[in-house]
């Protein structure tokens, strides 16, 4: 019972805003005792709300838990569940929150206006020829930036560095998206500037042992355009270390092996059934089968995977049984014979609700937006490029390291060969180019491999599975980057001015009706891609 006058909750209402808080905030934390116990955007889940209680059931690869759910109650953006170990009536409290940065406004302010007093004194000593100048946190949203990177510049004389900085406390997404801004910061820097004082470069202060990713990106900006220094900063001790730029792409990745599709769909081919009948007969042939690996078949509607095959052990013996799970997105339910009714229902208003033409503020049509666009390229990816290879398009291959990215991308080839990094966004992101170059780097970096050990015969990516049939191009990836036309971020040009000219770059922008039908309706080109 709750608190107060409150009604006691039933458990399908409990289970609904669960699952109505994981459907809007698909990138939340759980917390345990104020500790990140599970990022949902790895983590799956399953609900249960049958014998009179509600279940709860999270995992990812290294953890494990299962609670019964009394009461959940939603304040300032966190959902709070009142749980239960079994066999404990003791309740324990779980919190799932949208923004894993809990600190309130007036700490967070504390922090980095303690910060800016540090990075002074640092840069001070550190560069004691020239003048620390204009060094501030203020929000400037126009130009994007926000208060968590300290900008400034160095001064002496008529030379200049613009400076940005960013302190131990921020999350890692705000460190890794500091170069990003650093690069807006330059070109804000020398666009203002009254031609008494000449910008050479940007100097790019991070924490201590978080500067792995920005490294890798400034390996591949333009050296002709400005200088670039990366600096790690101890704030304890106060010391600044310079780190030289450099190609990472191998420690991040790995290559996935392709299955063979033929023979795990023929293997599936009893339960691929059973699931398709539970889809209305008139869907059906909008269901998009992925065959995730040896031992799994996804099920998608327009990107959303709502059921899912696995073949594993049955119980303690060596005999393999398939397991069919429903749900979008993290939410599981096994499929049983005494629920399959209920998934039929769910699903078919699942095919109700996400098509081209649902409610735009219905949470199933919003979720996973660049997933939706994904399925429509892996479709149709010829209106991005008329040379692109249809018979070829793979997502996520590299694969990153769990945790290392949001985003979605292709890897396919145009018909001659070139492979092409195709990065794809749905909303708009000041981070798209470096994303993209994220990608690209390490695609290419698993290329060269191939050039090294192979000589561009059977190399890398064949040997496990990819272009078959198709002579791979010894030239670098082509890198394009994917939005709808007003949701490309004004930021995304002036990055993209920045990056280093060995990198050919495509910027397409899709009409905005690109769930209806995928139409190109610009493109812009780095200096020397062919058309």
């Amino acid at each position: 019972m709750t608190r107060g006058t409150e009604r006691e909750q039933t458990p399908e209402e409990i289970a609904r805003g669960l699952d109505a808080f994981l459907s809007e905030h698909p990138r939340a934390v759980v917390l345990e005792d104020g500790r990140v116990v599970f990022e949902m955007r790895e983590a799956k889940y399953r609900l249960a709300a049958e014998h009179g209680r509600c279940t709860l059931h999270l995992w990812s690869e290294d953890r494990n838990l299962v609670r019964r759910v009394s009461a959940v109650a939603t304040r300032n953006g966190v959902l709070r569940l009142s749980t239960h170990r079994f066999g404990q009536t003791k309740p324990q409290t779980l919190e799932l929150v949208a923004d894993r940065d809990r600190r309130t406004p007036s700490a967070r302010e504390t922090t980095r206006v303690r910060y800016l007093r540090v990075l002074e004194r640092v840069l001070q000593r550190e560069f004691a020829d020239w003048k620390v100048d204009g060094l501030r946190t203020a929000m400037d949203l126009e130009k994007s930036f926000g208060p968590a990177y300290a900008r400034g510049s160095l001064v002496k004389g008529q030379q200049a560095w613009a400076v940005i900085a960013v302190n131990e406390e921020e999350s890692p997404a705000v460190v890794d998206g500091i170069l990003t801004l650093g690069i807006l910061w330059l070109d804000h820097c020398r666009a203002k500037g009254d031609g008494r004082r000449v910008f050479q470069g940007l100097k790019v202060v991070v924490p201590r042992g978080m500067a792995a990713l920005t490294a890798s990106r400034m390996a591949w900006l333009n050296t002709r355009a400005a200088q670039w220094e990366l600096w790690e900063l101890d704030q304890a001790s106060e010391g600044l270390t310079q780190r030289e730029p450099a190609d990472h792409g191998n420690l991040t990745t790995r290559l996935v092996h392709a299955p063979n599709e033929a023979a795990v769909r023929e293997r599936f081919a009893d339960a691929t059934a059973r699931v398709m009948a539970l889809v209305p007969e008139a869907m059906r042939g909008v269901v998009e089968l992925r065959v995730r690996s040896g031992a799994e078949v996804a099920f998608l509607l327009h990107g959303l995977e709502f059921a899912r095959v696995r073949s594993g052990y049955a119980g303690a013996s060596f005999n393999r049984e398939d397991e069919i799970t429903f749900g979008a997105g993290a939410n599981e339910t096994p499929l049983t014979g005494e629920n399959e009714g209920e998934l039929g229902e769910l699903v078919a208003r699942l095919f109700e609700r996400r098509h081209s033409g649902g409610d735009k503020r219905d949470p199933l049509y919003r979720m996973q937006p660049e997933r939706w666009l994904e399925n429509v390229l892996r479709r149709d990816v010829e209106p991005l490029d008329a040379r692109l290879n249809a018979a070829h398009v793979y997502t996520q291959v590299p694969a990153f390291a769990a945790g290392d990215r949001g985003m979605l991308d292709l890897l396919g080839v145009t018909d001659d060969g070139r492979l092409a990094v195709i990065e794809l966004k749905a909303d708009d992101d000041l981070h798209l180019a470096l994303q993209g170059l994220d990608y690209w780097v390490r695609v290419r970096w698993h290329h060269r491999q191939t050039a090294e050990n192979a000589g561009f015969g059977l190399g890398e990516f064949q040997r496990l599975g990819y272009f078959g049939g198709v002579r791979l191009s010894e030239a670098d990836p082509r890198l394009y980057l994917v939005a709808p036309s007003l949701r490309v971020h004004p930021a995304t040009e002036v990055v993209l001015r920045y990056i280093s000219p060995q990198v050919e770059w495509v910027l397409v922008a899709l009409d905005e009706r690109w769930r209806e039908k995928v139409k190109a309706v610009w493109r812009k080109r780095s200096v020397g891609t062919t058309a």
